[in-house]
């Protein structure tokens, strides 16, 4: 076998991988996934603006495109007022509505806000309730697979109302806890600032909620929080099966 040959066949090789890689970026397995991320509180615990949600929201949406869901069928959100055309929670349930009309394989919702007992801050809305969002993906969603992540104080007040055999659910906290991270002086809330630090290697759901789970405790940990959040998961019968074969894109090694 001449030396020229071997020579064609790695570039032949390498492009079809280069190639490869391309068509999985562009018709990966997100590929007609509706996928929402929203800032839906832009205040801290006195009501200061702060940028921690909407920093949240910027990097989560880069997150999740490296991640293989497409841009077109993805919208993200802030319903902070303070901008010259502030977008409101009916805006942000109408926008859902519509996306996920044509994105139609799938779900990923994704809420970064303050908690409390009884529900989550929905901009300055009357507050989401566990109802109110259960019955908001169940309009956007339907029976398609669905994952809402939820990162609040109390979060976990939210999974029993959204549980079903169709989803995945994280949540920040459980239904007694309060997350943390909501100050002026953090970059991320730190629910969210874990994900961030996991997704970049995590394969799939499964192992994004650990890895944000092991991360979330290390720095409660590290930081001397005596009462953990306990971030809470739930999934589905169906999802069981589903989620080990919905992979995130990576790059080649």
């Amino acid at each position: 076998m001449g030396r020229g040959f071997i020579v064609a066949l790695a570039a032949w090789l390498a492009l079809s991988g280069a190639a490869h890689a391309q068509a999985v970026a562009t018709t990966g397995r997100f590929l007609g996934w509706t996928s929402a991320i929203v800032a839906a509180d832009w205040r801290d615990g006195a009501d200061r603006p702060i940028q921690a949600f909407d920093n949240a929201r910027r990097d989560l949406v880069k997150g999740f495109l490296d991640a293989g869901f497409p841009r077109a069928t993805m919208i993200d959100y802030s319903l902070r007022p303070d901008v010259p055309q502030p977008t409101t929670a009916s805006q942000v349930v109408d926008g859902l509505n519509q996306t996920a009309r044509r994105g139609t394989a799938g779900c990923l919702l994704y809420f970064t806000s303050h908690g409390v007992p009884t529900a989550m801050v929905f901009g300055e809305a009357p507050r989401m309730t566990p109802d109110m969002m259960a019955n908001m993906v169940r309009g956007a969603c339907g029976t398609r697979p669905t994952v809402v992540i939820v990162s609040a104080c109390y979060s976990g007040i939210f999974v029993n109302a959204l549980a079903a055999p169709n989803r995945m659910v994280l949540t920040a906290a459980s239904r007694e806890r309060p997350s943390f991270g909501c100050g002026a002086d953090e970059t991320y809330p730190w629910f969210d600032g874990c994900v961030l630090e996991a997704l970049p290697t995590a394969t799939d759901f499964l192992a994004l909620a650990a890895g944000t789970r092991a991360c979330v405790a290390r720095k409660e940990a590290e930081r001397g929080v005596t009462h953990p959040s306990e971030p809470q998961l739930f999934v589905g019968a169906d999802m069981q099966l589903r989620l080990p074969t919905l992979r995130f894109n990576r790059p080649p090694a």
